[in-house]
Formats: C-alpha cells, structure tokens, sequence
C-alpha cells in the first residue's frame, strides 16, 4: 500500500503551483480514504482553497488518465462530479501519477442515512433515481468500458459480461472458499449467460461501482437532502440492471428509489427471477476474490439462488 510518507512535501507543492500558480501556499494536506494502491490527499491552501489529490508513488499508473475521462463523460451526462484540474501519468524521470480535482463538501451515504428522518432519506433516493436516469439515457451502439482509447468493444451484451468478469473466475476457480458443487454452478451460469441475460435494451451509460462511499450528500439551500457527487466511477456502456442488482445487493438503495426510478424505465418479471440473481452472484464473486472469507457465505447464498436457473 502506498504511504503518505512516500509523497514529499516538494512533491505536493510543485502540483499545487502548476494548478494554482506560484504564489499558490500549501497550509495543510489531510488523508482520506482511498484505494488500496493511490493515496488519497485533502489539499488544503493558505488562501482556504481546496483539492483532491489522488497519487500514485514510482509507479506508471494510467487509471488517473481513465478516471479523468469518465468523470468528464459523467458531467457531460448531466451528473454531480468533482471538476478535473490536472493529471498526469508518472515516467522514470518524474515517477508520480496523480489525479487532481475538486474537493466536494458533504458526508457519503450511508453517514447521511444515520442521520436525517426515513422521509428525507426516501427522497434523497429518489434525487438518486433522478440521477440514474440521466446517466442511463447516455447510450451507445455497443458494449464496452468506456475509455479514453478506444479498446474492446462488443455487438452483444452476454460475451461483453463474460469477458469482465473471466479474469475474475479464473482467479477464484480453485479457491478453498468453494465447494466442488458451487464451482459447477458457476461454470452452468457461464455457458448459459446467453439465455440468463437476454434482453432488448441497448448499451447504456453505467458508473459501475455505485456504493455507499461513492455517494456524497448534502442540503441544498432550502434545507433538502441532495446527491452533491458520484465518485470513483468505473464507467461502462452495459446493461443498466446490472448496476440497479449491485445497488440493491449492498443495500445502497431501497423500495423508495425502485419506486422513482420505475417511474420512467420499468423493471420486468425477467430482472427479479432471472438475471438479478445472475448479477448479484458475479458481484459477490468479484468481492470474494477481492476481500476474501467474509464473502464467502453470502455468496454461496447467492449460488443456491441461482442454482434454480440451470
């Protein structure tokens, strides 16, 4: 894991002249949360001026490059992100890449859920809803991750769907957290991914991880709960129900965000009894390998769900 220590003091300002100029002071420099590999820096000025500093020590890291992007491509949507000022892909001669941008005031969503009434909750999940439809009407004529290159990009929903989550599979496929009879599970669910996950929507614009922590929330000036941010996007052009199933998976949202979101883009019979549990399954996977045993038992829950389907 990256430490603050890594990164000098010279470092962080020599970043904060090149955005705000030389007479530009760094008074303070604050860690947030942050990935397992970037540190995560609250840059704070003499002048009261803020950032956020996403960096990288001796290591060529081109997801700065790609977060700046989706970022982007999320305002252009219509949606609440912080602003990019700079970024940058470290080299041998400057071995530091690093995301710099706005600095957003307010609590993430599970911090807001503890705190304001079960009705302003249900309408701050339905701002969400508003939201989602937005980055959802953003469509495009294939699947693929949407990235600053184009990369692989594919007709077909299914093969698309196969091909993020098979690096994944591989790495769990001879795991002592699953059974002989779980494995042949999900080898069933992968060679009928094309049944399980038919439908006749086209590719639409999804944020990926859309989770507590990446939700910032605050009042508006009239007092009213609203989304102020989505952070760490992994933007895909997808099927929009695989990011609805991982919302309701983690209990990021509930029935009064389903009801305002189904106002405009209604969830049939299919997504419950089918490719809901095709979706949850995968994500629990995926958080398997990631974090280890404390998945283990939900996903085998999600397994025998599943099971019925093939």
């Amino acid at each position: 894991m990256s430490q603050v220590s890594d990164i000098s003091w010279p470092v962080l300002r020599r970043i904060v002249h090149e955005w705000a100029g030389a007479s530009a002071e760094l008074a303070e420099v604050t860690p947030l949360d942050g990935g397992c590999i970037s540190t995560t820096l609250a840059l704070i000025l003499s002048d009261g001026a803020r950032a956020v500093l996403k960096i990288s020590a001796h290591r060529v890291d081109r997801s700065y490059q790609r977060e700046a992007h989706q970022l982007e491509l999320l305002r252009t949507a219509g949606l609440p992100v912080p602003r990019v000022y700079a970024w940058k892909i470290g080299s041998l001669d400057d071995p530091f890449s690093y995301l710099l941008m706005e600095y957003i005031e307010g609590l993430n969503w599970a911090e807001a859920q503890k705190k304001i009434s079960p009705a302003e909750f249900d309408e701050l999940q339905a701002d969400l809803a508003a939201l989602l439809h937005l980055m959802h009407n953003t469509t495009a004529a294939r699947y693929s991750r949407a990235e600053p290159q184009s990369g692989d990009e594919f007709e077909r929903w299914s093969p698309f769907y196969h091909h993020i989550y098979e690096p994944i599979w591989k790495g769990m496929e001879k795991s002592k957290l699953l059974s002989v009879r779980q494995r042949k599970i999900i080898n069933r669910v992968r060679d009928r991914l094309d049944h399980l996950l038919d439908h006749n929507d086209c590719p639409r614009l999804v944020h990926w991880d859309m989770w507590a922590s990446n939700l910032l929330v605050r009042p508006d000036e009239s007092g009213r709960w609203r989304v102020a941010a989505l952070l760490d996007p992994h933007c895909k052009f997808a099927h929009v129900e695989a990011e609805l199933a991982y919302m309701e998976l983690f209990h990021t949202v509930g029935p009064a965000f389903f009801k305002a979101y189904q106002k405009e883009r209604k969830l049939g019979e299919e997504y419950h009894r089918m490719r809901k549990p095709v979706y949850q399954l995968h994500s629990l996977l995926n958080h398997t390998y990631l974090f280890g045993e404390k998945y283990a038992a939900p996903l085998a829950a999600a397994l025998e769900r599943v099971s019925g389907l093939v």
